[in-house]
């Protein structure tokens, strides 16, 4: 896996804190970073449904079971 480096600037205080309860930053920068994007992503995904649902709430019953058997065809 390759990796890229990401800094971050921290009050001098909140640093020695971290020293003090021996707290390592990296560890919890990852899993506070690899949350935000989960919650990005959870977010663009219901975007997308909303959009959607608004396009098929267009549709007439006959064209969404057309749909819905065309793309059963392309299995």
């Amino acid at each position: 896996m390759d990796y890229v480096t990401v800094s971050a600037k921290i009050p001098r205080e909140l640093g020695e804190k971290l020293k003090r309860f021996g707290i390592e930053p990296g560890p919890v920068i990852r899993r506070a970073l690899e949350e935000e994007v989960r919650r990005a992503e959870l977010r663009m995904l219901d975007e997308r449904s909303h959009r959607m649902v608004e396009r098929l709430r267009n549709l007439g019953d006959r064209e969404i079971a057309d749909l819905v058997r065309e793309d059963r065809d392309k299995r």
